[in-house]
């Protein structure tokens, strides 16, 4: 069964390369995309770790770093209230 997965995310990841560097994209738009990534990494372990918020861990993968970096702050808002719903 891990064999099937890890089959299906190589090649859906290989998948989603291609259309990337296939399209037209502009100049910058991956060192955007990376900074972005980054910044969103480093809000959440600052959220994590300060003590803003008492009583919750975001969890640092890549679903929740992406989330963040495509909606900024109020990503940080949806993954706590996914969080909240799913535990209470």
């Amino acid at each position: 069964m891990k064999t099937f997965w890890l089959v299906l995310l190589v090649v859906s990841g290989a998948s989603l390369g291609f259309v990337l560097f296939k399209r037209n994209v502009p100049k910058g738009w991956f060192m955007r995309f990376s900074i972005h990534l980054v910044l969103a990494a480093m809000a959440l372990y600052a959220l994590n770790f300060s003590g803003w918020v008492t009583g919750w861990y975001v969890p640092l993968n890549p679903f929740t770093i992406g989330t963040v970096a495509l909606l900024g702050l109020p990503g940080i808002g949806l993954v706590l209230g996914l969080q909240w719903t799913l535990i209470v």
